[in-house]
């Protein structure tokens, strides 16, 4: 693949004008975290006719004919590209959407989607699937951070019939409007605690003992609430506990782990290019010395590398999905090289578009302010650059 079809391009265009009509305007909102994304996507989704597509194709989802590792969080249209060009769209104007969007389908109902019974798929994932209801995926912990699985505290206690759920998570997207949250924590069965077995369970608002907290305040996505989870003596029926399946809940998380950081390149895709767009549009219009900036070879430089960037991240794109339409599954390791090098470069176009700009840069009002913040959240979230350091050697060094 090398360049997007005349197919893609429509679908393309589409989103833009409806990213133009309904999230531009909106841009100072939800950029103070003002307004909350869940009824602009669910207008997405009306308007492009996705929920009635999630609906359509349910019934062979909820039976496994799809693979799950499919319902990715760059997946917010069916099939390839088409699923990708909304992620990249929306991520050039507030790609915080995307976050809460991808958390929402791609983990939350993804998880419950390849690992729940068919009863757990009709209780929950319809609903998230849709967007009728908002999902968070809730693993990442006060005092793990990126020893996710091993510094995990929160617990499991065998009552009865059921469990008793304890333990407190944090930076977790959607937590404060969440409706149905997939929870991981491990089961207190007398091991030590690295030794445990993880389980996942689907928890609903308003359960006792359970408390979403408001919006945390953050540097940047300020379009994707996030929040903490406050839970205390929650009794969970073993109705709500996820079937373990192959490597039980540690591999389910992996998995999921695989899909977002290549849905992290799409969005950085995005970043880059509305960062080059707005550096050259800028680079013809100011005037400096009595001519435009673009003719100083300062600045043609941090366009030639934004573009060659673009280029780069793009053709990572076009990997992953040639990938996807060969049947053949990314590696853990080569999603972490995606999301390396594509949170790399998303960061680093928007540092030097701000730079380009100048005093105007750091304004809010030119957008490559915001653009510079979010783009610094890809290099954290989804494991921190540090962590796809080591999960990419560890599979250099095993072969």
């Amino acid at each position: 693949m090398i360049e997007w079809s005349d197919e893609d391009v429509m679908v393309r265009d589409a989103v833009r004008d409806w990213i133009d009509a309904k999230v531009r305007p909106c841009l100072d909102d939800l950029d103070s975290g003002a307004l909350p994304p869940y009824d602009l996507l669910r207008d997405l989704f009306r308007t492009f006719g996705m929920d009635e597509l999630a609906r359509t194709s349910f019934a062979s989802r909820r039976d496994g004919a799809r693979d799950g590792a499919r319902d990715g969080g760059g997946d917010v249209a069916r099939g390839g590209s088409m699923a990708l060009l909304p992620v990249i769209e929306l991520s050039r104007v507030a790609p915080g959407l995307v976050t809460a969007l991808g958390v929402s389908l791609g983990l939350a109902a993804g998880t419950i989607m390849k690992r729940g019974t068919p009863e757990q798929k009709d209780r929950w994932g319809l609903d998230l699937l849709t967007l009728d209801k908002v999902g968070a995926w809730a693993i990442t912990e006060p005092g793990s951070g990126s020893d996710a699985f091993g510094g995990m505290a929160a617990t499991a206690r065998r009552d009865g019939d059921g469990y008793v759920l304890n333990g407190n998570k944090t930076f977790i997207t959607n937590g404060p409007h969440a409706d149905t949250i997939v929870f991981y924590c491990k089961l207190d069965d007398g091991r030590p605690p690295r030794d445990r077995e993880i389980l996942t369970f689907v928890l609903d608002r308003g359960m006792p003992g359970l408390e979403q907290t408001p919006a945390l305040r953050k540097m940047g996505l300020h379009s994707s609430p996030t929040g903490q989870l406050l839970l205390t003596d929650v009794r969970a029926g073993a109705d709500r506990l996820l079937p373990a399946g192959d490597g039980g809940g540690r591999e389910s998380a992996r998995q999921n782990f695989v899909t977002e950081r290549a849905g992290v390149a799409a969005m950085a895709l995005g970043v880059i290019e509305e960062c080059l767009r707005l550096s050259v549009a800028y680079a013809r219009d100011r005037r400096l010395w009595g001519q435009a900036i673009g003719e100083f070879q300062l600045v043609q430089l941090k366009l030639a590398k934004m573009e060659v960037a673009r280029l780069n991240v793009q053709n990572l794109v076009f990997r992953h999905l040639e990938m996807q339409r060969a049947g053949r599954d990314t590696t853990l390791a080569e999603a972490s090289a995606m999301k390396l090098y594509a949170a790399q470069a998303a960061s680093e176009v928007a540092q030097e578009a701000v730079q380009l700009f100048g005093g105007n840069g750091y304004m809010s009002e030119y957008r490559v302010e915001q653009l510079a913040r979010d783009a610094k959240s890809f290099q954290i979230y989804a494991g921190t650059d540090e962590i796809q350091i080591t999960h990419i050697a560890r599979d250099l060094l095993s072969r």
